[in-house]
């Protein structure tokens, strides 16, 4: 886990590399989309926060069934953005009561679904490769959609979840077009991390961890040991830029 010393656009915070061991779990082919998340604030009337307070930017969910995406017309394959960590929880938590109702006595606990670890996050990523992306070093053209990828979303707005090839894994958009929240506090560096895959939750947790970089990021921030800390309040973020997708324990 983590980028070598010499790998090309490397942070600080991407070391150092690590052995991890890793449990067999499942995680989303895509990212949860506009469409899916609009589902669950028509059926909860959650309201997450604004992800942009000076333009007022966010999810509408007046109730009586009724939820709209932040952008007039979106499409409802794009990824679902413009959330925080706990918007991401939210959803995760409605995912399990929704199988505990529907499948009642299968599931233990809070539920199989949650967010992915980062560890697991990055193992998913790579798809067994350890290039700083899971297609190689080199950037290549028109391989996600980022500010300078060479795709026709390049610096203009979100794709849709599946508009790139997947990895080896069977994965769509791992890096690229929208940052990603997992479970994991915000760390400076790997120093003290755990080695089992679990998701490192100690220390003040005000950011949490977000991976693979967005359409308005430039090209080192779409490498699969790309990693930046986020959070709801305070200064600028990558808030208005992040989605999710869901992991699930393996029994």
């Amino acid at each position: 886990m983590g980028s070598p010393v010499g790998e090309q656009g490397r942070f600080d915070t991407e070391g150092p590399q690590h052995d991890v061991s890793i449990k067999a779990f499942a995680l989303s082919k895509y990212d949860v989309t506009s469409r899916e998340f609009t589902v669950f604030l028509q059926e909860t009337g959650y309201q997450p926060a604004p992800c942009d307070r000076l333009q007022n930017m966010s999810w509408s969910s007046p109730g009586r069934g009724l939820a709209y995406p932040p952008y007039v017309g979106e499409p409802p394959r794009w990824p679902a953005v413009c959330l925080g960590w706990s918007d991401a929880q939210a959803y995760v938590a409605w995912l399990n009561d929704r199988v505990r109702r529907e499948r009642p006595g299968l599931v233990s606990g809070d539920g199989p679904y949650r967010l992915p670890s980062e560890a697991e996050w990055e193992y998913a990523a790579r798809a067994d490769t350890v290039s700083a992306r899971w297609w190689g070093d080199a950037l290549g053209v028109g391989k996600a959609n980022c500010n300078g990828c060479g795709s026709v979303f390049d610096y203009r707005y979100l794709a849709d979840v599946d508009s790139f090839a997947p990895n080896a894994f069977g994965l769509y958009g791992m890096l690229g077009n929208a940052w990603q929240w997992t479970a994991d506090c915000w760390h400076e560096s790997y120093v003290g991390a755990p080695t089992d895959g679990s998701a490192w939750m100690d220390g003040a947790c005000v950011k949490h961890v977000i991976r693979g970089g967005s359409w308005s990021n430039l090209p080192i921030f779409v490498r699969s040991a790309a990693r930046s800390g986020s959070g709801a309040e305070g200064e600028y973020d990558y808030s208005s830029l992040a989605g999710f997708r869901v992991a699930r324990t393996l029994p």
